[in-house]
């Protein structure tokens, strides 16, 4: 049967056909489509022939399309078939570019449904982004090249925040800084990670098979910021001690230089030890107070999120497992 959805012509207003305050007409599309088939052919009778219909059922749908539009004849029937009047004249480019929108709407909403086109916008804490993200996105760009994929990076509450605000589809996080709130987010957990303390290869402490942070209280340390809370740091401060910060540096391998040079210690997780420098020794963290560091793929809880979110976060989880 023929789709007899409604189609609203909207800012299609034909002002040969109804006055210029009138509100666009409802139409259906099995009419448009229906018209345009008699004006391509120029016959009612090839028209129903090509639809399936008798001649007379494609005679009532142009007559409900004469009919809505203001009563004026669209076509002229002649001896041999028929041919558009001005009123039929004036309709057909509007009709041919309303159809064409409305395919290309389908098109688009089935990309989207079936993840080949559409928008993803991802987001990713530093360490993420040294391995983990991009190999999900070049494993989810193979099986997945229709789709435009957008990555940024951030601390974990301003990822946090992107999500609420609608920013982002998808965001990778860790509980770097105390537990996330799972009440306002869907929490897909990804991994449990290793911390490691950075020292430099002649530390009296870099022969150490483990080491805990009450060892460490009277190091000099390389952070990000010189606030530990919501850093790697910040477990410190259950041990009753707050780290001295001597050196700020946000980039990770900036970090490993002023290591390597002497200048301090710092805490590196295991998704950022795989470029590790020759020139610096890592020992693994022991914190017996406080779990693993964990990572997830975060999304807004109520939210609808876009199909590609779900083979994104299969990525994800193949990208752990090859860690």
């Amino acid at each position: 049967m023929p789709n007899q959805h409604v189609a609203r012509m909207a800012d299609t207003a034909l002002p040969e056909l109804v006055t210029a305050d009138a509100a666009p007409p409802d139409l259906s599309t099995v009419w448009l489509r229906t018209f345009l088939d008699v004006a391509r052919h120029g016959s009612f009778t090839v028209a129903a022939r090509e639809l399936g219909w008798t001649q007379s059922a494609v005679s009532r749908q142009i007559s409900s399309l004469e009919s809505t539009l203001g009563g004026a004849p669209l076509f002229d029937r002649l001896p041999r078939g028929v041919r558009p009047t001005a009123q039929g004249r004036a309709l057909l480019p509007h009709a041919e570019d309303l159809l064409a929108r409305l395919h290309s709407m389908g098109r688009e909403l089935t990309a989207l449904r079936e993840a080949t086109g559409g928008l993803l916008r991802v987001g990713a804490f530093a360490t993420a982004d040294a391995g983990l993200v991009p190999r999900a996105m070049g494993r989810f760009r193979t099986r997945h090249p229709g789709v435009t994929l957008t990555r940024e990076e951030g601390l974990t509450p301003a990822l946090l925040s992107r999500l609420t605000e609608g920013e982002l589809d998808l965001a990778v996080v860790s509980t770097t800084g105390g537990a996330l709130p799972a009440d306002a987010y869907e929490l897909h957990h990804l991994l449990d990670e290793t911390l490691y303390v950075a020292l430099p290869t002649a530390h009296a402490l870099a022969t150490e098979t483990e080491l805990g942070l009450p060892q460490l209280a009277d190091e000099d340390w390389i952070s990000g910021s010189h606030r530990v809370e919501g850093t790697l740091l910040h477990t410190a401060l259950r041990h009753g001690f707050r780290p001295r910060v001597a050196h700020v540096v946000a980039e990770w391998t900036a970090k490993q230089g002023y290591v390597a040079a002497g200048l301090g210690v710092t805490l590196i997780p295991a998704l950022a030890a795989e470029s590790v420098r020759p020139d610096i020794t890592l020992v693994p963290l022991r914190d017996d107070s406080a779990p693993a560091r964990a990572v997830y793929a975060a999304t807004a809880r109520g939210r609808s999120v876009p199909p590609a979110v779900a083979p994104f976060l299969a990525a994800l989880r193949e990208a752990c497992a090859a860690e």
